[in-house]
């Protein structure tokens, strides 16, 4: 058991204060980039200028013999190149790798004023966010940092999915989590290769017609994540994190990356990854809330505001204390993309 007055004790004598709250800010999309690409690296800066994070990829596809290549080459923009206010990110290799250790140790000595946050993949419980939140206080002390890093877990193992709850709570350095499918279906043996999305074999069917049985009959594709993701929703919103859609793998399948970043939308995600430069219009576009939405939440709160509680009508619709948080959520999410996207800005009339 933690006494609960030192959860935000530093974990080391001279290590930062830990956070006392998650800063709120536009996260759209988390778009990864390979910093041991010399053509992608000298493209960094204008990146910056389309994404709301950059995230300097260490872990999967980045080949065994170019991870140091890769971890030297994410030290460089962040000691060089001008990023503006958007956040530079990095997701490191697993606890259990050979690279864990020097991606760490390396990035927080060299880099760990720019570095904002650390993606862990292979989360397999707060075990492993605590050993994290450890190391980083021991070289946050050693190197002088004066901000503490933030962590955000990968949720892409059947253990991880087990313990989502503590997971989130497990630091107060936890930033978020986001929702990793492909090593998730590995994990669970499920028979799909595919990254994210759904898969046509996953249907249910209508009963059979009673007096003609060779009919056809209607099939709905089912939404394989459905439950993981919603779980890691409401763990995420408990703990008062932020919760986001990982991959979606076919770059081609525009259609079906904007239906799944939308679903996750809806559901409460606040951003997805991008893995391609086609899927940051896409994410952009999803994680905004519809300036029509928008116009009517501001509607609701207007009404509601003005009889201080119960129940209004508007356009034949009942609305009441709960529509008026629902109509909040989306206002403050306008509210926060406006700052910061002039395009939305004027969508939305702020």
């Amino acid at each position: 058991m933690r006494n609960p007055r030192d959860f935000l004790k530093p974990l080391a004598i001279g290590a930062p204060q830990p956070p006392t709250e998650v800063v709120v800010k536009p996260t759209r999309m988390i778009h990864f980039f390979d910093p041991g690409n010399e053509r992608m690296r000298a493209r960094v800066p204008e990146m910056a200028t389309q994404v709301d994070v950059l995230l300097g990829n260490l872990e999967d596809a980045v080949a065994a013999d170019r991870k140091v290549e890769a971890r030297r080459g994410l030290i460089e923009v962040a000691q060089t190149a001008d990023l503006g206010d958007v956040a530079l990110w990095t997701r490191i290799n697993s606890l259990d790798s050979p690279w864990f250790l020097d991606d760490v140790t390396e990035l927080v000595s060299e880099a760990g004023n720019r570095i904002e946050t650390f993606m862990l993949p292979k989360v397999q419980g707060p075990w492993d966010i605590q050993f994290l939140d450890q190391l980083l206080a021991l070289l946050e002390a050693k190197h002088g940092l004066q901000q503490p890093i933030l962590i955000h877990a990968i949720l892409e193992t059947a253990l991880g999915v087990v313990n989502v709850e503590e997971i989130c709570a497990a630091s107060p350095r936890m930033q978020g989590i986001s929702f990793g499918p492909a090593d998730l279906a590995a994990s669970r043996r499920m028979k799909t290769t595919r990254v994210g999305g759904g898969h046509p074999g996953y249907v249910v069917r209508a009963d059979p017609v009673a007096d003609n049985p060779e009919a056809p009959r209607v099939t709905a594709q089912q939404d394989l994540w459905h439950y993981t993701l919603a779980r890691m929703v409401d763990a995420c919103n408990a703990a008062g994190i932020a919760p986001y859609y990982g991959p979606f793998g076919d770059i081609a399948d525009e259609q079906g990356c904007e239906d799944q970043f939308r679903a996750a939308f809806i559901l409460g995600c606040v951003g997805a990854w991008s893995l391609h430069p086609r899927q940051i219009a896409i994410a952009k576009r999803v994680f905004s809330p519809p300036p029509d939405e928008v116009a009517f939440a501001r509607r609701v709160i207007e009404a509601i505001g003005e009889s201080g509680s119960g129940v209004v009508m508007l356009d034949g619709k009942m609305q009441d204390d709960a529509t008026y948080k629902q109509a909040k959520v989306m206002m403050d999410v306008a509210e926060m993309i406006a700052a910061k996207d002039p395009e939305m800005k004027a969508a939305y009339g702020l």
